[in-house]
């Protein structure tokens, strides 16, 4: 090596040093072997369900008790028991213990289509309502397009699971392209806003946002294939220091979606890319206005430094996205406009969705999603993380 060379990479070494120093401490809070849906008897530990390998925890949202809810996408397989769940968090180590939210039933995958979920990877938990927003990609693994009705979203109680409205999106999003990612609700003026990977369509990637309004019921498509929710060309996604799956790309489009506290502006991240992105919802909503009206006004916020997964919002209004490359968490600060990486382990594996603990703590899944996908976990060695991070240095929270 010349000098040149050795100097450049002893400062390389240096920067990342000392960068990490002042990184804050990501710790694994939950770690389970696999999922279980059967009631274990007092004293025993929960029997696996024998799929486990196929049942990923993806999604993760808590009500306003600490209750965990999560999401096992039917991306694998169709036989998980659920699709949407609630987690007992009480228990670390052996099977994540389940149960099926609303109900079994309620998941039933050879229900009628628009009566049940079918897929669910983005749900959100609105604790200003009580109620749960799921959002149903529907089709499941071995079908190649939602059957009719499949694809929409269900509104449920969330004390007692009743089914309180079903606003379907056959009419905005593509039955055989369209891969319905994720879902922010703006509590206050009871309006969604979902995320269209178009993952199933790449390399030309359908993808959109939808503007879901729960008081009349219907969807609408915005910014349909516009460039910033759309993968960018030469982008690979790393993880781990390796490419995902070198030669069969993974091409994701717009993935991670999130809403200021006010409601006032809509966020989203793209993982085959580099950047962070906003808009203001009142052009959203505004039914009358054209893509080229709303264009105009999407900004970038930056470039992330990572390929990116999951976001949230804090209360302050401060942005946290889920750093796939890095395993670890950037912070988008709307007062300063820097992004920055404030937390990473190398023992995470692929951080996926961020959710705010009532205690504080920012707690994130991490399943090895990108490794299930290619068949590189075997059955029986899957492990289903919860880290959490304490973002401004509070004291440790007991839950």
């Amino acid at each position: 090596m010349s000098r040149a060379a050795f100097a450049l990479a002893a400062l390389l070494a240096f920067s990342w040093a000392a960068q990490a120093a002042d990184l804050l401490p990501l710790e694994r809070w939950r770690s389970y072997q696999g999922v279980s849906w059967e009631a274990a008897a007092p004293g025993q530990a929960a029997v696996p369900f024998a799929q486990s390998v196929n049942a990923p925890i993806a999604g993760l949202h808590f009500d306003a008790r600490g209750g965990a809810y999560v999401s096992t996408p039917r991306l694998l397989s169709p036989a998980a028991p659920a699709t949407l769940s609630r987690l007992d968090t009480t228990a670390d180590g052996g099977p994540a213990r389940l149960t099926a939210f609303p109900s079994t039933q309620g998941n039933d995958v050879k229900a009628p289509p628009h009566l049940a979920l079918r897929n669910v990877l983005g749900f959100h938990v609105d604790r200003r309502n009580g109620w749960l927003w799921a959002l149903d990609m529907g089709f499941v693994a071995g079908e190649a397009e939602a059957p009719a009705g499949a694809q929409k979203v269900m509104v449920f109680e969330l004390a007692s699971g009743k089914l309180l409205k079903t606003i379907a999106l056959d009419g905005v999003a593509d039955r055989a392209g369209s891969f319905l990612n994720d879902i922010a609700v703006d509590e206050r003026r009871r309006v969604a806003y979902v995320s269209d990977s178009g993952f199933r369509s790449a390399p030309r990637n359908q993808v959109g946002l939808i503007v879901v309004d729960h008081a009349s019921g219907t969807a609408r498509r915005v910014l349909d294939g516009h460039a910033s929710l759309q993968i960018e060309p030469g982008v690979k996604v790393v993880s781990g220091g390796s490419e995902v799956w070198p030669g069969n790309p993974l091409l994701i489009g717009v993935n991670g979606i999130a809403l200021s506290p006010d409601g006032q502006t809509l966020y989203w991240t793209v993982t085959t890319g580099t950047q962070a992105w906003a808009v203001p919802t009142a052009v959203l909503r505004r039914a009358g206005a054209s893509d080229a009206q709303i264009a105009r006004e999407v900004r970038s916020l930056g470039v992330v430094g990572g390929n990116t997964d999951g976001i949230v919002t804090d209360p302050v209004g401060d942005l946290y996205i889920t750093d796939v490359t890095r395993g670890g968490i950037v912070r988008y600060s709307p007062s300063t406009r820097a992004l920055a990486l404030i937390a990473a382990n190398g023992a995470v594996r692929w951080p996926d969705t961020p959710a705010w603990h009532p205690g504080g703590d920012l707690v994130f899944t991490a399943s090895a999603l990108n490794q299930h996908f290619d068949g590189q976990v075997k059955a029986g060695e899957e492990r289903y993380e919860l880290w959490r991070l304490r973002p401004r240095g509070q004291k440790a929270t007991r839950h």
